[in-house]
């Protein structure tokens, strides 16, 4: 297959399109804006609907629409623009509604900066909005990978009725590298008998909503949602590993841009001698809590890096339930840890264990 050289922003695009995405609501923030500005171009070539919505209030609303009457639908934005999104993202969820919901990460809280970050882990993983729900959470480290989960992110929301997240950063927005499009989702677009797309045959209309006035309904309902939560968690889980079939005197957990960084400092360390793995979720929902049961005896030391100020090491201590010392490097506000710091970092615990 040939490459192409794209922006990570663009290739989300591309790849939304190659999944048989036709509908996309959304409002411009930096640093994405260039997916709804590839989508507004491209997607009246295939007859899609491209609509810039008054506000990401606005955005989410058309998504659970448009997603009700069976339309494969996606929206993007940036940190403060999905907290907006939140109460429709609960709503979905609630509805058993599939969508994208693409994120590319910026410094927070609040409007905070413009760089990119990993900080709304939290918001993503334990879900922002009101009431017992999940989001499917893909962490993508490349531009590759970006594309790939964009494809398999459509079909886990229509497998599952479930909103899925896919947690970028704006490094992996805005970097170019060459892509190839493997795989089409067109395909895999299931039946929806569910939709709201007019009576037909049916003996009963399709009623779609997240409104249970009974409390013995809506407990019912809820823990219908919980045995579908448990299916995903055992069956979706992916993540990377790298030297747990090995003694190990350290090992690395990051995601996203941070484990590119990782990879190199790993590669420093090795080149001094030290043993060095990495666990990369994925999925940072379903988290890969058994991949951390995997860790070698050897392995006394994990380093967490994070451009948050650690939210992802609350699941990390989780899967690890006190067998090893959890360490944590991160840069904050935008800033990007370099591959010598988080080197140095790692390089600081192994001698200080000497």
């Amino acid at each position: 297959m040939t490459k192409v050289l794209m922006k990570g922003n663009e290739a989300v695009g591309a790849a939304a399109i190659k999944a048989g995405c036709k509908y996309f609501f959304g409002y411009p923030i930096t640093p994405q804006s260039e997916i709804p500005e590839y989508l507004s171009r491209e997607l009246p070539k295939i007859d899609g609907c491209f609509l810039q919505a008054e506000s990401e209030v606005a955005a989410i609303n058309m998504l659970y629409g448009a997603s009700g009457a069976g339309a494969r639908v996606m929206t993007s934005s940036s940190s403060p623009g999905i907290s907006l999104k939140q109460e429709g993202i609960s709503y979905m969820a609630g509805a058993e509604l599939p969508c994208l919901v693409v994120n590319m990460m910026r410094g927070g809280p609040g409007l905070g900066s413009i760089q990119p970050s990993q900080t709304d882990y939290f918001q993503s993983t334990r879900g922002g909005g009101n009431g017992d729900y999940r989001t499917i959470v893909l962490a993508p480290s490349t531009v590759q990978e970006m594309v790939d989960l964009v494809i398999l992110g459509f079909d886990l929301a229509d497998k599952y009725r479930n909103p899925v997240v896919l947690m970028g950063d704006g490094v992996l927005g805005q970097m170019m590298e060459p892509v190839e499009f493997k795989e089409s989702g067109v395909e895999n677009i299931p039946d929806k008998p569910w939709a709201a797309t007019g009576q037909g045959t049916r003996k009963e209309r399709n009623i779609i909503n997240s409104i249970y006035l009974s409390p013995e309904e809506m407990e019912e309902h809820s823990l219908d949602l919980m045995a579908k939560y448990k299916t995903i968690e055992e069956n979706e889980v992916r993540v990377e590993e790298i030297g747990l079939d090995k003694d190990l005197d350290l090992l690395f957990s990051a995601y996203g841009t941070s484990a590119r960084v990782c990879k190199t400092a790993m590669t420093m360390l090795e080149e001094k001698g030290y043993k060095v793995g990495i666990i990369r979720p994925i999925t940072c929902w379903p988290f890969p809590y058994d991949s951390y049961k995997k860790i070698p005896e050897s392995c006394k030391d994990i380093l967490v890096v994070e451009m948050n100020h650690g939210q992802m090491t609350d699941d990390v201590k989780i899967g690890t339930q006190g067998r090893q010392n959890i360490h944590f490097f991160c840069r904050l506000g935008g800033m990007i840890p370099s591959a010598e710091e988080v080197y140095e970092a790692a390089l600081k615990i192994l001698e200080e264990r000497k």
